[in-house]
């Protein structure tokens, strides 16, 4: 017998977690039968002539799960293990983020299998509009949104809303979320991922009554959400005292000078080289003695065997799916407050309601009032979170997608399933 592939565990997880909160919620099990499965899955296969002359065919994904709160909504990755089991968690995760947020979106996922980090700019470009012509059929501004992932950027978001745009004929920048400002992108939108972990940390910070001032973080992944997470979180008087990226981890226990730190990441490429740090494995930075660990990397960083080392009080978890089922029930057992993916990291789907709705209107707004509009939705759905498990008696996680299956669920037993 085979074993399961990451992606197939990933996706049992989801799956299984989903069951569980509409068991707690008291929610009709037919409605969690329909949304097992994706509405629709379309896999393409992507031919790129590369630089040297050669013909490289990629495999690419978009997977929309449901729409029944509203348009699809999901980010597009480009990572070499990317796989459709992957996809498909990933774009169910959305459809109850977004739902938990009160956003009018549905939730779908795309990804391309690839290694950007061994392809030119030239290369990324033909994929990327090759990828966008192929599911052009099924994105639009009130049909599917995509959105930056995983080693996708702005320039990537920008050359699929010129594709589309020329397919289309006019200047189309509803049509993907996540642009630069001077295309139509949000002010605020590339810290808003950090930003809205950064908000939910200090809420339950303020639930648990544990001063933020100078509590000790530990930030695993120090990618555009981890980077974000603590430049705010340090600007709110906490100390990032670990930090860690793909090349390892440093350690201080004094605290980092973030803007520093962020600037040799940026001149650097990595932060291993930090002056005055301790380097340290990105295992033994899991298993610090801090009052927040933020996994901010990939998923499944956290299993079982980790949680059993995990010391901090607050997970905040940044990444997508980070915890695997078996770590997320240590951590429930050791009394560890944990924020789960589709609250903590709700923020960048936020910001990109946000970037759709200005779009739309073709109106552009400040920085500040785009993250106090942020601010307000992320304490509001920490409470609803906060207060449902406390009334459940269920763990936070749980209690988030509890509430965001609330609001599926309603919404579609009163449209109806048809005939």
């Amino acid at each position: 017998m085979s074993l399961m592939s990451v992606g197939e565990k990933f996706l049992e997880d989801v799956l299984n977690s989903v069951r569980e909160a509409f068991e707690a919620a008291n929610l009709p099990m037919g409605i969690y039968e329909v949304l097992k499965a994706p509405k629709r899955v379309i896999t393409v296969a992507i031919p790129v002539v590369m630089n040297g002359g050669e013909i490289k065919v990629f495999t690419g994904y978009r997977v929309q799960h449901s729409n029944v709160l509203g348009p699809y909504k999901g980010g597009i990755r480009y990572y070499p293990t990317v796989d459709l089991d992957e996809v498909t968690a990933l774009a169910m995760l959305m459809t109850y983020k977004c739902a938990l947020m009160s956003l009018p979106f549905g939730g779908a996922k795309g990804g391309v299998a690839c290694d950007p980090k061994n392809l030119s700019r030239d290369a990324l470009e033909k994929i990327t509009r090759r990828y966008t012509y192929m599911i052009s059929d099924i994105i639009g501004p009130y049909v599917d949104i995509p959105a930056p992932d995983v080693y996708t950027d702005a320039q990537v978001m920008a050359w699929i809303m010129d594709t589309y745009s020329q397919l289309k004929g006019y200047q189309v920048p509803e049509i993907v979320t996540g642009k630069p400002v001077y295309l139509g992108g949000c002010e605020g939108r590339e810290e808003a991922t950090g930003f809205g972990v950064c908000v939910t940390v200090r809420e339950a910070c303020k639930y648990l009554g544990l001063p933020l001032k100078d509590a000790r973080v530990a930030i695993h992944g120090f990618g555009n959400a981890g980077t974000y997470a603590a430049l705010h979180l340090s600007s709110l008087g906490a100390k990032i005292v670990a930090v860690c990226d793909s090349k390892g981890a440093v350690y201080n226990p004094a605290g980092f000078n973030v803007e520093k730190l962020v600037a040799h990441k940026k001149s650097h490429g990595t932060v291993i080289t930090f002056p005055d740090a301790k380097r340290i494995t990105p295992e033994e930075l899991l298993a610090l003695d801090v009052e927040v660990l933020i996994p901010a990397s990939l998923e499944n960083v956290i299993n079982e065997k980790v949680a059993e080392t995990v010391r901090a009080k607050i997970v905040g978890e940044a990444a997508n799916g980070p915890t695997t089922r078996e770590g997320a029930k240590v951590l429930d057992e050791k009394g560890v407050f944990v924020v789960p993916d589709i609250l903590a990291n709700a923020g960048g789907v936020t910001a990109s309601y946000f970037e759709w709705v200005q779009n739309l209107k073709r109106e552009h707004w400040e920085r500040q009032e785009v993250l106090a509009k942020l601010d307000a939705k992320m304490v509001k759905a920490f409470q609803e979170v906060a207060a449902t498990s406390k009334r459940l008696e269920v763990s936070t996680r749980t209690a988030a997608l509890a509430v965001a299956s609330t609001r599926v669920s309603l919404a579609l037993q009163t449209m109806g399933i048809w005939p």
